[in-house]
């Protein structure tokens, strides 16, 4: 039998979209090689989190959070972002299998570091997905307050989709203790119309309206927007993809209450605290 020729799956899954028709074949194969890929780490163990801080505006040297965030390790030892494979399996099985994942690796930490708080992100299928909800109540029976210390992020565009079960998923999950977060806000058509009915604890900024505020009119325009909006619901607000000391500062004369990006420290295996966590979200238990 002629062997398979060898792809490069991720890397032809991120280059461009005019490949030409011939092509059309290896896309699709690319496809379900990434799929294959992501579940034997799975299966491998090979599947772990790296932290990320979100600082505080009005004291940078303390995080008021961290994000979780997936990597994959390949066989040779190569680290993945989760941008490299995770939109190609998220709406499947292996999306859920990986929220699942990032919450009992999120519950566990927590329950090892009583001054720490998480964030993790939940995608629309992990909203009713009955094993991730068995994962939170039994977080929440065992009564150690962990679920009081997490935060649960739902990007804009997968909250107004499916508007309807964001909202009996939030208010079945709240009883619990976790807070939420919306993600990438800005980024997608807003529907303010749900805001009184969300209730979302704090909104991230989307990072494209984030990079160069400094000196962007109109991104400050539309970051002052977004920020008086989340203001008025009593959100706090969140710059993502800061990586300037000079958007930092415009970030926080404007009265943005924490900051995430490079500029305050890239994702790693650890989350590096520094002495009190001194949360601007009342952490508890």
């Amino acid at each position: 039998m002629k062997p398979m020729p060898v792809i490069d799956a991720f890397r032809l899954m991120n280059a461009s979209n005019g490949i030409g028709s011939d092509l059309a074949m290896s896309r699709i194969e690319a496809n379900a090689r990434i799929r294959f890929t992501v579940a034997q780490a799975i299966s491998q163990g090979r599947l772990g989190f790296h932290f990320q801080p979100v600082i505080r505006s009005d004291n940078g040297r303390y995080p008021a959070f961290f994000e979780m965030l997936a990597r994959l390790r390949l066989p040779g030892g190569q680290v993945l972002p989760a941008s490299s494979f995770l939109p190609m399996v998220e709406s499947g099985a292996l999306g859920k299998a990986i929220d699942c994942l990032a919450l009992s690796a999120a519950l566990g930490r927590l329950a090892e570091t009583p001054g720490l708080r998480l964030s993790v992100n939940v995608s629309p299928q992990s909203m009713g997905n009955e094993d991730w909800l068995a994962i939170l109540a039994a977080a929440h029976r065992g009564g150690s307050g962990v679920c009081g210390r997490l935060i649960l992020e739902i990007t804009e565009q997968a909250a107004l989709a499916e508007a309807d079960q964001t909202r009996e998923f939030m208010d079945y999950i709240r009883p619990m203790g976790p807070a939420f977060a919306l993600d990438d806000f800005g980024a997608g058509a807003t529907g303010f119309r749900h805001f009184s009915v969300f209730r979302f604890d704090m909104v991230k900024l989307d990072g494209n309206f984030v990079r160069d505020v400094h000196k962007s009119r109109d991104n400050q325009v539309f970051v002052e927007c977004l920020m008086r909006m989340a203001q008025h619901f009593e959100m706090l607000t969140i710059a993502e993809r800061v990586e300037t000391a000079a958007d930092a500062d415009w970030l926080t004369a404007a009265g943005v209450d924490c900051m995430q990006g490079y500029l305050f420290g890239r994702p790693a295996a650890e989350p590096m605290m520094r002495g009190d966590n001194n949360s601007l979200l009342g952490a508890t238990g």
